[in-house]
C-alpha cells in the first residue's frame, strides 16, 4: 500500500508497526524504481519527494521510519541536508540511508560524519534494499517503543511518588488543622531527643491549651469550635518560622511545639509570640468575662537530654508548666520548675 501522506502516530500503538520510507531524490525514475521494489511489501509505506528543498518539511510531516537520501541534487547539498535532519525536532534519530552513484570512501566518510546511518550505491539489489530498510526501521521503532515505555515508566514512578508524598502528608497530618498529628509528634520528639542527646544540645517543648474551650463549644457548637482550632493551628504555623520546629495538634484543644536547639529564654519568647498571635485574632468568647476573646495557656519545658532520661520526661515537664499557666489565671505562659 502506498500512502502519499503519513500519520504522526502510525508507528505507535499499531500491532504491525508499519514502516514509512521517505525517498528524497530528484530523479523520477529512481522514485519509480524504489516504489516498484516496495509495492508488494504490505508492512512498508512509501513516500517520494523529488524536490530537495521540501525534503525537511516533508520528513517532519510524515515522520518516516527511514530516509533514503540522494547526495547529488540540484541546488541542494545532500550532506548539508543530512545535518538539517539531525538538527530538526523529531528527526534527529530517524535512520538515514545515503544513496550514492559510486563507492567512494571519502564521500562515504563525509556522509557518516554528517549523520548517515548507512550507505548504498544506487540502485541496490531489491533484496538488499528491503533488508536495510527493515533493519533500520525496526531498530528505530524499537527505540521509539523503548523510549515511550521508559517515559511511561517514569511518569508512573512520578505519579506513584506524588501519591506516596500525599499519603505521607496525610499520615503525618491532623485532618482538622493541617498541623502534624499526635503520631508524628511522638516520632519527631523521639528523633530530636536522640539528636539532642548525641549533640548535647538543648531541646524545648511548648504545650498549648485553648482556654475555656469546652464552654465555647457548648455555647457556639462544634462547627464553630472546629473553626477556632483551625485558626489556632494557623497561628501556630505562622509563628513557628524555623524549619526544625514542629507544630502539632496533641489532642482535642491541646497543641504542642517541639523546638530543637532552643534554650529557656528562646522558648519563652516563642511561647509569648504564639500567645499574642492567638489573642490578636480577637475571636469573641464570654469567658472569663463578657467581651473576652479566645486565648491560650502555654507550658514550657527545656532540657538537655541525658542517657538516663526519655522524651516523656520533657512532655511531663511541659504539662507541669501548662498546669501552672492554667491555675495562674490562663492566657499566660509558665515554665515548669527544674528546667535545664
Amino acid at each position: 500500500m502506498q500512502r502519499p501522506n503519513g500519520n504522526s502516530t502510525h508507528y505507535l500503538g499499531l500491532p504491525d508497526y508499519s514502516m514509512m520510507v521517505l525517498l528524497v531524490d530528484d530523479q523520477a525514475m529512481i522514485g519509480e524504481a524504489v516504489r516498484r521494489a516496495l509495492s508488494e511489501e504490505s508492512d512498508i509505506d512509501f513516500h517520494f519527494c523529488s524536490d530537495p528543498h521540501q525534503a525537511l518539511s516533508v520528513a517532519q510531516q510524515i515522520k518516516p521510519t527511514v530516509i533514503l537520501q540522494d547526495l547529488i541534487m540540484p541546488g541542494v547539498d545532500g550532506l548539508e541536508l543530512l545535518t538539517q535532519y539531525r538538527a530538526a525536532p523529531g528527526l534527529k534519530d530517524v535512520p538515514i540511508i545515503v544513496l550514492s552513484t559510486k563507492e567512494d570512501p571519502k564521500v562515504k566518510s563525509a556522509a557518516f560524519t554528517a549523520g548517515a546511518n548507512d550507505y548504498l550505491v544506487k540502485l541496490p539489489d531489491v533484496i538488499e534494499l528491503l533488508a536495510r530498510i527493515r533493519y533500520h526501521s525496526r531498530s528505530y521503532l524499537t527505540m521509539l517503543q523503548r523510549d515511550e515505555a521508559y517515559r511511561a515508566l517514569r511518569e508512573s514512578q512520578q505519579q506513584l511518588l506524588d501519591t506516596n508524598l500525599v499519603l505521607q502528608r496525610l499520615i503525618k497530618s491532623d485532618g482538622l488543622t493541617g498541623l502534624a498529628n499526635r503520631r508524628y509528634f511522638d516520632e519527631y520528639l523521639e528523633i530530636e531527643w536522640s539528636r539532642a542527646l548525641r549533640d548535647q544540645n538543648e531541646l524545648a517543648l511548648l504545650m498549648i491549651d485553648v482556654d475555656y474551650f469546652k464552654a465555647y463549644n457548648d455555647q457556639h457548637g462544634h462547627v464553630a469550635g472546629d473553626q477556632v482550632l483551625r485558626r489556632v493551628g494557623e497561628a501556630l504555623r505562622t509563628s513557628c518560622t524555623r524549619a526544625s520546629d514542629l507544630a502539632a495538634r496533641y489532642g482535642g484543644e491541646e497543641f504542642a511545639v517541639i523546638m530543637p536547639g532552643t534554650a529557656a529564654g528562646g522558648a519563652r519568647l516563642q511561647a509569648e509570640k504564639i500567645r499574642r498571635e492567638v489573642e490578636a485574632m480577637g475571636i469573641p468568647h464570654n469567658l472569663p468575662k463578657a467581651g473576652s476573646a479566645i486565648s491560650v495557656s502555654i507550658g514550657i519545658a527545656t532540657i538537655r537530654p541525658s542517657p538516663e532520661g526519655d522524651p516523656l520526661s520533657l512532655v511531663v515537664k511541659a504539662d507541669e508548666g501548662l498546669y501552672l499557666a492554667k491555675h495562674g489565671g490562663r492566657n499566660q505562659v509558665a515554665m515548669a520548675s527544674n528546667n535545664q
